[in-house]
């Protein structure tokens, strides 16, 4: 006779198996893909999006980039919608300073929205099953799509409201479904990884390479000698909610 722990066992192997379709799909989606020679490193990376040029349609462009790349699908029902890369105007991505003296320009404008992957992120002290994760190399969070069970306690942390939950099958709602990442499944959480599968292999951030103004600007924060670090010592620049201390890694230089 099977024993418990033995049945218990079997099924969660062939749980995975169903899921995952096979097991080489794991170290993928996991974020623990073996870099390669031409691999990009940093201690910790980082985005900063200048304001002063991120304008006009160039960041629908940036956010189709993002979501072709991704398998991101097109839900029109907007309580199912799932983004990577978004907009929202200023009082949407600043509730915080809607009563400060600022610029005209600025609170007219849409700013482009991602996951912060905050240097202390409360999504990770919230995910019950580490599905949620900082990775140590590089201070990248990612989700492991895998062991997210749906509960969505990451998005009830998350002060940014930059995860989306797949309430159905977002399969169908993809146009042309980009062989090189994986779809995912009814019942997970998914946020910008910050193309941690395009870094590996020595390329840049879709949407980085996508936004003709040269607007999004991607490096290590911990290298002085980087071009975000050099940008964001010179320029002013704001970072959203920073008063909850999570220490974003996403600069809006205004």
């Amino acid at each position: 006779m099977i024993k418990r722990r033995q049945f218990l066992s079997a099924a969660s192997i062939t749980v995975a198996a169903t899921v995952c379709g096979t097991s080489s799909a794991l170290p993928f989606q996991m974020g623990t893909m073996s870099p390669g020679p031409r691999a990009r490193t940093a201690k910790r990376w980082g985005m900063a999006v200048d304001m002063r040029r991120c304008n006009g349609n160039c960041k629908e462009e940036c956010i189709a980039a993002c979501h072709e790349a991704h398998n991101v699908p097109s839900i029109p029902k907007a309580e199912h919608e799932v983004m990577w890369l978004f907009e929202k105007p200023y009082k949407n991505a600043f509730p915080e300073r809607t009563h400060s003296r600022i610029s005209k320009r600025l609170k007219t404008q849409k700013f482009l929205l991602l996951c912060n992957h905050c240097d202390d992120p409360p999504c990770v002290r919230a995910c019950p099953t580490q599905a949620t994760f900082k990775r140590k190399t590089d201070g990248i969070v990612m989700i492991d799509y895998h062991r997210c069970i749906g509960c969505r306690f990451c998005m009830a942390a998350c002060p940014y409201g930059s995860r989306s939950f797949n309430f159905r099958d977002p399969r169908p709602y993809i146009k042309k479904i980009n062989p090189a990442y994986p779809t995912r499944r009814r019942g997970v959480v998914e946020k910008c990884n910050f193309c941690q599968e395009i870094l590996v292999v020595g390329g840049t951030p879709a949407c980085v390479e996508a936004c003709k103004n040269k607007a999004l600007i991607f490096g290590d924060l911990e290298d002085p000698t980087s071009e975000i670090s050099r940008l964001l010592d010179e320029k002013p620049h704001v970072r959203r909610k920073p008063s909850l201390g999570t220490r974003p890694s996403v600069f809006y230089i205004v």
